[in-house]
């Protein structure tokens, strides 16, 4: 019996490109559910042709040409990056026929390479969205739902505390989330050995895994932190331009992101270090060994997960909505900080995350501190928490409860 499918908050964006566009490519980590959101938004319309077996990616490397004419559009080739080869001919295709919309949908688990060929291939003529594991919107039904700042409803606040952390601790993979009784660290460490030998080795000819897996776990310990790249290759022994690589693979990969620091003309010398997020919570406690909820919720990291947890639901929502997330922290050298600053429609909005479920005023400090400084374009801020209380904690400051999100 086939895990139940869980409908995907970017349905309508793909079905809105696929008008509008010849082609459509969706980026994404292994197992985010590209293929299986492809196949089920356009079961009726276009047939499928995966591009991951030798025979078929031999067939498709040695004639194009022929290879197209055999899969005619509409059709949806899964794994694109297998053969690039492909993309040229595809333009050629397409220039034949413009104003037909909705050709060829393409996925695709590689982000460095595969982006580039489409760049030089495909510019113009394919519309490019990406799809990172489920959302918390997406697991509780709400795939629509707006943001709080973004409405002048008061969201409803639902979900316990210790519910949301047997969540954060699975993790967001479709797979986890549709098979509840799945063993989730079994998973997971199938996941990094495959992911380490399939992307890795294709990527990079990255030689020594064990390093390399250290070197993500180095990360996993360093979640939501700012990264020092050359304090991490002093810890492993490892060459700064080496541990560079590396990182370039995670990212092109869809493994990790950069959040960067948010600059504005204060007067003030900004924190210029990135920070460093895992692109899943569950991934992050496997990584880090953190298997029970209840040890997670109480250890060290349990505040970086939480941290995580937050900003994934800006940058998924944003990403489902075929939108670039904008999202800094906020860190001066005097020690004043925001965890989260999201632009929307022009204005700044900042968002402290907090790990008591017991809001108070002083949480707010940092965000008035933002908006002294930021002036008019600061909007209205918010403490977020993993309670379930919403209350003004100063003026335009509220406590939001994570599941309001």
């Amino acid at each position: 019996m086939p895990p139940r499918y869980i409908p995907r908050a970017i349905e309508p964006t793909l079905k809105k490109a696929a008008r509008e566009f010849p082609a459509l490519v969706l980026t994404g980590p292994r197992q985010a559910g590209k293929t299986t959101v492809l196949k089920h938004t356009f079961a009726a319309s276009h047939r499928y042709v995966s591009l991951e077996p030798p025979d078929v990616r031999a067939s498709a490397s040695a004639d194009p040409r022929g290879f197209l004419h055999l899969h005619a559009p509409p059709v949806i080739f899964d794994e694109v990056q297998y053969a690039p080869e492909l993309l040229p001919y595809l333009k050629e295709v397409i220039d034949t026929n413009r104003a037909a919309h909705g050709q060829y949908l393409l996925t695709g688990s590689q982000n460095l390479l595969l982006l580039e060929r489409v760049t030089e291939s495909l510019a113009g003529r394919a519309a490019i969205l990406r799809l990172l594991p489920l959302s918390q919107r997406e697991t509780h039904g709400r795939t629509c739902a707006a943001f709080p700042w973004e409405t002048s409803s008061t969201p409803a606040a639902k979900g316990a505390l210790p519910d949301l952390w047997n969540s954060l601790v699975r993790g967001g993979y479709p797979e986890l989330i549709a098979e509840p009784d799945r063993d989730a660290w079994l998973w997971y460490g199938s996941y990094v050995q495959t992911y380490l030998e399939r992307d890795v080795r294709s990527l990079r000819q990255v030689g020594d895994l064990t390093s390399f897996q250290a070197f993500l776990r180095a990360l996993a310990a360093r979640n939501g932190q700012l990264l020092n790249l050359t304090e991490v290759a002093r810890d492993l022994g490892a060459a700064v331009n080496t541990v560079k690589t590396w990182l370039s693979v995670l990212e092109a990969t869809f493994q990790v992101m950069l959040i960067r620091p948010y600059f504005a003309n204060i007067g003030k010398r900004l924190v210029k270090t990135p920070k460093i997020f895992l692109t899943d919570t569950g991934l992050v406690c496997y990584l880090t060994g953190l298997r029970d909820p209840r040890h997670a919720a109480a250890g060290p990291l349990a505040g970086p997960i939480f941290e995580t947890a937050v900003l994934l639901e800006i940058v998924k929502t944003s990403w489902n909505r075929g939108e670039e997330p904008r999202v800094w922290f906020w860190k001066t050298s005097t020690g004043s900080e925001v965890d989260f600053i999201v632009e929307s429609n022009g204005r700044l909005i900042p968002l402290e995350v907090k790990l008591s479920a017991t809001p108070r005023p002083s949480m707010a400090d940092g965000i008035l501190a933002f908006r002294r400084d930021v002036g008019a374009r600061a909007a209205e801020g918010y403490v977020i928490h993993p309670g379930d209380t919403r209350l003004p904690l100063a003026p335009r400051v509220s406590a939001l409860p994570f599941m309001a999100l």
